[in-house]
């Protein structure tokens, strides 16, 4: 059993929907648990302070540790006091779930700036403020774990979600950085794309009999993304730096990969008119690399031209993550 006795966990978001399930599950496991929830709509209105006390309710009520938090990712004070009351509770701080989010569908010509920024202050600022912390605490404890939670909408895209996707496409940048400069700290960063069924689907949707009779609905059950958290959050975890998918109880892999293209005579000027003629080559998905960091991507350009990445015999400056 992959055990979290004496670990601490914090959920953001953790008082509905999936968030709820992975906090309990990770209590279920020993971990003892900072519940953190505003309690706000969907659309990230009012607050609610119950939802996040119901599941420190059904944690404590089950034998389980948990405490809960109030305070919103929107601002550093937010994600400052959510870390002190994991340390200031249980003294040290070894996963967080980066959960919290809120939804809404807007055409693109019709996003307002007030939506647009309203959506990235949770998602991505919240990301940004609650990791801060978290990651001083980790490093000072020797280790940890993120999990963000980002979704497929920013990797893929999603019509009516320019807001939406851009922050959790942003998730993804995070969690990459983090997990370069994490690892020789022993933290790892991962983020997970979920399909779930949860009020975003429901609240979305609206149509009552479809959300009844689809069989991709029944098959979207939440649960079947906690595995793949709670994993992702243990010490059982050993790598970084990666993005999955859980949907429908198919987990995958998600990755940037980078083409061989097509290099240019090192002697002349390309135009235009060559990147046309070349234009296949430029966009085959055959013979790709997944690099670590943009580091990689410089050296495989250098070694292809023939040329160092640094003048004279001096080496790159970071460690090559090539095969992460």
């Amino acid at each position: 059993m992959i055990d979290f006795t004496d670990r601490v966990a914090v959920v953001t978001g953790a008082g509905r929907g999936l968030g709820r399930l992975y906090a309990l599950d990770l209590a279920r496991r020993g971990a003892a648990v900072v519940v953190n929830d505003l309690g706000g709509s969907m659309r990230g209105e009012g607050a609610d302070f119950r939802v996040a006390d119901e599941v420190v309710a059904e944690i404590t009520t089950a034998g389980g540790t948990a405490i809960a938090s109030y305070d919103s990712v929107g601002s550093p004070a937010g994600g400052q006091a959510i870390v002190d009351a994991a340390v200031g509770a249980f003294g040290r701080l070894d996963a967080v779930v980066s959960n919290a989010g809120i939804f809404g569908s807007t055409p693109f010509e019709a996003l307002s700036a007030g939506e647009w920024t309203r959506m990235l202050r949770v998602h991505l600022d919240g990301g940004f403020h609650l990791a801060q912390p978290a990651y001083r605490v980790m490093q000072k404890n020797g280790g940890g774990r993120f999990v963000f939670i980002s979704s497929s909408a920013g990797i893929f895209g999603q019509p009516m979600e320019a807001h939406y996707a851009a922050a959790k496409a942003g998730l993804v940048g995070l969690t990459n950085v983090i997990a370069i400069e994490g690892e020789a700290h022993g933290i790892l960063a991962n983020s997970v794309m979920p399909t779930g069924f949860s009020r975003m689907v429901t609240e979305t949707v609206g149509d009552e009999k479809f959300l009844a009779e689809s069989g991709f609905m029944q098959a979207i059950r939440p649960e079947l993304v906690v595995p793949l958290v709670t994993f992702l959050a243990s010490s059982a975890c050993t790598f970084t730096h990666r993005n999955y998918s859980a949907a429908a109880g198919r987990y995958a892999r998600v990755f940037v990969g980078l083409t061989e293209g097509w290099l240019a005579d090192a002697d002349g000027q390309p135009t235009a008119e060559d990147i046309e003629a070349h234009l296949e080559e430029i966009s085959s998905t055959e013979k790709f690399m997944v690099p670590a960091s943009i580091v990689d991507e410089v050296l495989e350009v250098c070694a292809r031209r023939g040329v160092s990445a640094m003048p004279g015999n001096a080496e790159v400056a970071f460690p090559d993550h090539r095969g992460n």
